[in-house]
């Protein structure tokens, strides 16, 4: 990832008036997209709003940049206020690529608090136009999985049917392998069934029954498991040695700087080794690290 990549959205949701919101877009007829648009007018009905509006602030004003039929829904139930994700650009024409959609966390969270405030699963599966036994699903999702992993997990894109598998291990080996999704930063199913596949059998919560569904002998399985542990400890050991070696290079960065303010140390590099101080040059004008 470059490191002068920077965020699309602040990381905070803000709370505003639909009123000092305005549509970049005008909205004309929202009925003419009807299914799409009753489905959102029947979801916040039931659930509310479950994904923020996207906004981009311009003095004292915000343009809606995303979220032009949530925003004409809200108004037409009466709520005169939404939650929105503030943007820190204002390129309208990306942002249904770069929008971070609902989580399998966040949707459980957001169905299991409607279902607290008294709303049934058959209401909201028929609002959000989903099949009740899903709705039940999401409702359940999180049983068995220990609070540590969902607190890692929270805000990660990662899947139902990855959570699902979390629960095929123990508590301890739910937390290690969260933190192993979180530090590649890869929550795919698939990489959870290697996990899990490379995870010691007196560590899964049935022993006795097959890791994963895979056609692999006793000695092939054995094999996986101990090259998982093995890349296991690698990956935690680079990342050991990742903050040590990000507080040298900083030390060295700042020490090159100054060394490059000599004149005398400038001109002997640039003239004898012109190779080494282009190095140094780039090193000490890195902006972040």
């Amino acid at each position: 990832m470059s490191q002068n990549a920077k965020l699309g959205f602040e990381m905070q949701k803000l709370r505003l008036p639909l009123t000092d919101i305005l549509p970049v877009r005008q909205i004309v007829e929202p009925e003419k997209k009807i299914t799409r648009y009753r489905a959102i007018l029947n979801s916040i009905k039931e659930v509310g709003l479950i994904e923020p509006l996207i906004v981009y602030k311009k003095g004292a004003l915000y343009f809606l940049l995303d979220g032009h039929l949530r925003y004409s829904a809200l108004k037409k139930i009466g709520e005169t206020e939404a939650d929105c994700l503030l943007s820190t650009d204002d390129e309208s024409f990306t942002y249904n690529a770069r929008i971070s959609r609902v989580t399998a966390i966040q949707e459980h969270a957001m169905i299991s608090k409607a279902v607290k405030s008294g709303v049934s699963p058959s209401r909201i599966a028929a609002s959000l136009n989903l099949e009740i036994s899903y709705v039940l699903s999401v409702i359940n999702l999180l049983n068995g999985i220990h609070p540590d992993a969902i607190e890692l997990l929270k805000d990660k894109p990662i899947t139902h049917s990855a959570v699902a598998l979390l629960k095929r291990v123990s508590s301890f080996r739910q937390i290690e392998m969260a933190e192993l999704m979180t530090g590649a930063n890869n929550y795919s199913t698939g990489y959870v069934k290697a996990l899990i596949m490379g995870t010691p059998q007196d560590q899964m919560v049935r022993p006795d029954k097959p890791k994963i569904k895979a056609k692999l002998s006793p000695e092939e399985q054995a094999r996986m498991e101990q090259e998982m542990a093995t890349l296991e400890r690698d990956f935690r050991a680079s990342e050991d040695d990742y903050g040590q070696n990000m507080l040298n290079l900083t030390f060295a960065k700042s020490y090159l700087k100054k060394l490059l303010k000599n004149a005398k140390v400038t001109r002997f590099l640039s003239t004898r080794h012109p190779e080494i101080f282009s190095e140094f040059e780039n090193i000490s004008q890195i902006e972040s690290l």
